[in-house]
């Protein structure tokens, strides 16, 4: 079984990757596809609430994260399987198709609760699949020693488009309503699915291998699946590296997300000092990715991901305790930057070191923690912030993160993990 995934660049790649017109490609696609999402949410949201009670809303809200998260494995196993670029493109093209249809049909009549549920289980499902191959692009676009400047500009693409999707959203749907939003949001997706197709995509070592067939390597989902997550387990490095990743997001996500609501009830600061507070979060977080993607590479990136962890844990206790919106912003500020650097280098190293064959089943176990399990602590985070306060729940989550970063200075194959030059 190989342990690293060391790999000469893709043919044709030898650019830096902020010159790359062929990286930039992919990058204002994926930035078109990330404002697209949060359009997406802000229409689905409104045309929600105008159809049915809040309770059913809510429901429609919630519903597009469960195929996600159930599905998200399987995504990275469709990635392997038949290449990353082959997924992206068909599963970009039924989200383009999909909420374009929806904003016609918006246009036509008035849908009911249900469809609007079907659209959301329908996207999510979708989404399962865009996700794991999507994330496994960078390794064929650029050499290895730039996947980290990658993962820089990626995450400074993600604050910009969590800061403007939103906006834009709410924006559309008040001059022309679901109908419009729906509309500019398959747009969107339409603009990513065109500049998707622009994207030269090189192969790695190991791509064309695959055997289809029943009995064969990759034969069945599940025996693929089964191998993906043998495949990590006995990696030196990927497994400390999956086990930090999950720890670290497991305890942050809560109060960064529910618990940033109920900290700022509490506290009087109402809605303008929660928006501070994500506003120097998502500062602080864009300038780690922004570090990233100026410097190109930080020397022994395992050691830095897992140090960085705790400072950023004790600015996440500190989030719970300071008594001012403007020390929330400050430390709200130094989580984004160290957490966020933290993430940005678990990503690197895992698409450095992973083995091109497994690349899609190993980004879906890393989307999964992030986007599938993560989410599912919010509500015991709300109850424990009603039962104990929070500055024991913010404390407790920031020592579970602490736990992620001290797990990752425990492994040696993880401590010396560096990114290619």
């Amino acid at each position: 079984m190989t342990t690293t995934g060391l790999r000469p660049a893709p043919a044709g790649v030898g650019r830096p990757a902020h010159r790359d017109g062929n990286v930039l490609r992919w990058l204002s696609a994926y930035t078109a596809s990330m404002v697209g999402d949060s359009v997406y949410f802000v229409a689905l949201s409104w045309a929600a609430t105008r159809t049915g009670s809040p309770a059913q809303a809510g429901l429609v809200l919630a519903v597009g994260a469960v195929p996600r998260a159930v599905l998200m494995l399987g995504g990275g196993v469709v990635a392997d399987r038949f290449g990353p670029r082959r997924v992206v493109i068909a599963s970009d093209t039924v989200r383009c198709l999909v909420i374009l249809g929806v904003a016609a049909l918006l246009l036509l009549t008035a849908p009911g609760i249900w469809a609007l549920t079907l659209v959301a289980l329908v996207f999510g499902a979708v989404d399962a699949l865009f996700l794991p191959s999507v994330g496994t692009l960078p390794a064929r676009i650029t050499a290895p020693g730039q996947l980290a400047r990658v993962q820089g500009m990626r995450g400074v693409a993600a604050r910009v488009a969590t800061v403007a999707g939103g906006p834009l959203g709410g924006l559309v749907v008040a001059t022309g309503g679901s109908p419009a939003a729906f509309g500019a949001a398959g747009l969107l997706f339409a603009v990513s699915l065109a500049l998707l197709l622009a994207v030269r995509v090189g192969e790695l070592p190991g791509d064309g291998t695959r055997d289809p067939e029943p009995g064969g390597r990759f034969g069945g989902a599940g025996k693929e699946l089964g191998d993906g997550l043998r495949y990590i387990r006995g990696h030196r490095v990927l497994a400390p590296l999956m086990l930090v990743t999950a720890v670290i997001e497991l305890g942050f996500a809560g109060p960064a997300n529910i618990g940033l609501v109920l900290l700022a009830e509490e506290r009087g600061w109402g809605a303008s000092g929660q928006g501070w507070i994500l506003a120097g979060f998502g500062a602080g977080a864009g300038l780690a990715s922004l570090l990233l993607a100026v410097r190109g590479r930080v020397p022994r990136a395992g050691t830095v991901l897992s140090l960085a962890a705790l400072p950023g844990t004790a600015a996440l206790a500190a989030l719970g305790l300071v008594p001012s919106v403007a020390g929330a912003v400050v430390a709200a500020v130094l989580l984004g930057m160290l957490i966020g650097l933290s993430g940005a280098l678990c990503g690197a190293l895992a698409q450095t070191v992973t083995d091109p064959a497994y690349l899609g089943r190993v980004t879906a176990v890393g989307s999964l923690f992030t986007l599938g399990i993560a989410p599912l602590t919010y509500p015991a985070v709300g109850a424990a912030i009603g039962a104990w306060g929070v500055e024991a729940v913010f404390a407790g989550c920031a020592a579970l993160s602490a736990a992620g970063g001290v797990l990752g200075l425990c492994s040696r194959p993880l401590r010396r993990a560096e990114l290619p030059r």
